[in-house]
């Protein structure tokens, strides 16, 4: 299923799968901020989430990193500017096994350049595994309810130079049909993230 939250007047979609089921967290890590590193084709980004800001959404990448769900998984809509977006796995079986829909969580902080936030539809409760990171100041979200989890502390320039050649082009339905097998012979030159792990408390 996919689905696009339109910005503004733009053709800017932050989209994302669901099934529109629930899921309860089982892994609940103590800590009220936790960092992550994704190791990407274009060099390590450090985030650090803030449970405070969005604490269901903050869970969600905790059990999702965990798990390894983002390990080859490719930047696959990249727009100058506005965003880098990403949320498939490698895998689309693992695809499916996470197309389970979290509750929304109110917007403590702005867009700003550098904050991560999981995409969503227009329908209440619509977030899944698919995330992005703001390129500038995206205020505009806020009111929409894009709710930030947390922001990248080192390796903004290498977010900076993510590959945008193919734009928005990459078709999501393939994407969650197909995975990279289709990514790859369709896209081939699409940056991704090697690895991403829990690092610190």
């Amino acid at each position: 299923m996919k689905y696009a939250v339109v910005v503004a007047a733009c053709a800017f979609a932050l989209t994302g799968c669901a099934s529109g089921a629930k899921q309860t967290s089982a892994d609940k890590s103590p800590a009220g901020t936790y960092r992550v590193v994704l190791d990407t084709t274009k060099g390590r980004v450090t985030m650090e989430i803030d449970r405070s800001l969005a604490p269901h959404g903050a869970q969600r990448f905790y059990e999702l990193v965990k798990a390894r769900y983002f390990d080859g998984s490719r930047f696959y809509r990249v727009v100058p500017g506005f965003v880098v977006q990403w949320g498939a796995a490698a895998d689309p079986a693992v695809t499916k096994k996470w197309d389970v829909t979290i509750p929304d969580d109110p917007v403590k902080t702005s867009n700003t350049r550098g904050t991560v936030a999981f995409a969503a539809s227009q329908q209440p409760n619509s977030r899944t595994t698919h995330l992005f990171i703001n390129y500038g100041d995206n205020s505009r979200l806020d009111a929409l309810g894009f709710a930030p989890i947390g922001r990248v502390t080192s390796g903004m320039s290498a977010v900076d130079h993510i590959y945008a050649g193919y734009g928005e082009r990459p078709d999501q339905t393939l994407i969650g049909e197909r995975g990279n097998a289709y990514l790859s012979k369709s896209f081939p030159r699409l940056d991704y993230i090697k690895s991403a792990r829990i690092v610190g408390p």
